[in-house]
């Protein structure tokens, strides 16, 4: 897909005389010469390593009573050590689809042993701490190695021990465990940033937006959907900032953190439709939720699809909820319409002025770079 653009792209300059064809066909070249971001023997090798995985825990599950102790645990940790070492070695060949293969499945047989061992000498200790230390040996592992696929595999455990935590704790927050998933999801981004999993970054994100939801399930309360729609425009107005260290950022973190933010200011606005639903708030509230998705579609509609898209489905619902609530009077939805229009102008003009002043702050930057 990408690449068929790229050429639309690459053939409107040429014919408009901005590239030349050879310059052109060097870039589609070197395009073209990139490993494929999507391989099907990557993906049955991760498929592969996963369903082998399962086996070992399942038989560390069934605890192996005819077998000795000493035996048990010697073979899970011979295991990990010919895993780690086979993958070392496909590394150093080039292998990296083998080595991420072998890679999660030392890091599935680490938990494994961790259950072996409390199963067979009854160590005192409970499912949050075993999955605490399986997470922080996958990280390790993911460090060493620098491994995308263990990344994930690291990703997939701090959503297991988010889990873990609100089974065994009836969703009450209890002690410093509930901030183990926000801890866990930054130390995720982390390891994105440093092994190159860029998929794996929805996985911190999606734990941090879960998180964020179980906390408004304890409190229910209006000053908390505020705080969500508030702190979630916030940093996504910040995602769009033109300081140089924030900018930076965010272009090398992708679509995510703009995307993301907005999610949760609009899970935010939606919370508050659920505790506001009559008088003069409601109307405040329906503004506010329709300025929101305009600002999101100025700052980043062009080009982030997902906040596109997000937002045009915010905006959308918005106006025929707000249609459905004055349906009663026809004066009253064309009322809501004449000031919602009015303020969508209002937030548009401002838009296009700040827009406007970054762009000739931009080319004032770039004319005292040339002079220098």
């Amino acid at each position: 897909m990408y690449r068929g653009r790229l050429e639309r792209d690459l053939s409107l300059w040429v014919g408009k005389g901005l590239l030349g064809q050879e310059a052109a066909s060097a870039l589609l070249a070197e395009y073209d010469s990139r490993p494929a971001s999507f391989s099907l023997g990557r993906v049955l090798m991760a498929l592969a390593a996963v369903l082998l995985a399962a086996a070992i825990l399942l038989v560390v599950a069934s605890n192996w009573e005819a077998i000795p102790r000493l035996v048990r645990v010697g073979g899970i940790l011979a295991l990990i050590w010919v895993v780690h070492i086979a993958a070392a070695r496909m590394l150093a060949r080039g292998s990296t689809a083998a080595a991420s293969g072998l890679l999660v499945i030392g890091a599935m047989s680490f938990g494994g042993a961790i259950s072996l061992v409390g199963q067979m000498y009854h160590l005192s200790g409970d499912e949050q701490t075993v999955m605490y230390l399986w997470f922080a040996i996958a990280t390790i592992s993911a460090i060493l190695f620098r491994s995308g696929a263990v990344t994930i595999v690291a990703g997939f455990l701090s959503w297991a021990s988010f889990a873990v935590y609100l089974q065994n704790n009836d969703t009450h927050w209890i002690g410093f465990d509930p901030w183990m998933a926000p801890i866990m999801a930054a130390i995720t981004i982390a390891l994105v940033r440093y092994t190159g999993a860029e998929r794996a970054r929805h996985l911190a994100y999606l734990l941090l937006i879960g998180w964020l939801a179980w906390l408004y399930t304890l409190y229910e309360e209006i000053a908390v959907a505020l705080a969500f729609a508030i702190g979630g425009m916030v940093a996504f107005v910040l995602t769009a900032s033109p300081l140089p260290r924030i900018a930076s950022l965010v272009r090398s973190a992708g679509a995510a953190p703009a995307f993301y933010s907005f999610l949760v200011a609009a899970i935010g606005f939606l919370l508050l439709h659920i505790e506001i639903e009559d008088g003069w708030r409601l109307v405040v509230l329906g503004v506010a939720t329709l300025a929101a998705s305009v600002l999101a579609i100025a700052l980043h509609g062009r080009n982030n699809g997902a906040v596109r898209y997000l937002a045009y489905t915010t905006f959308a619902a918005e106006m025929l909820y707000l249609a459905s609530v004055t349906v009663g009077s026809i004066l009253g939805t064309s009322s809501l319409f004449l000031f919602s229009g009015l303020v969508v102008a209002l937030v548009a003009w401002i838009v296009i002025r700040l827009e406007r002043r970054f762009s000739a702050n931009a080319q004032s930057a770039n004319g005292q770079g040339e002079r220098a």
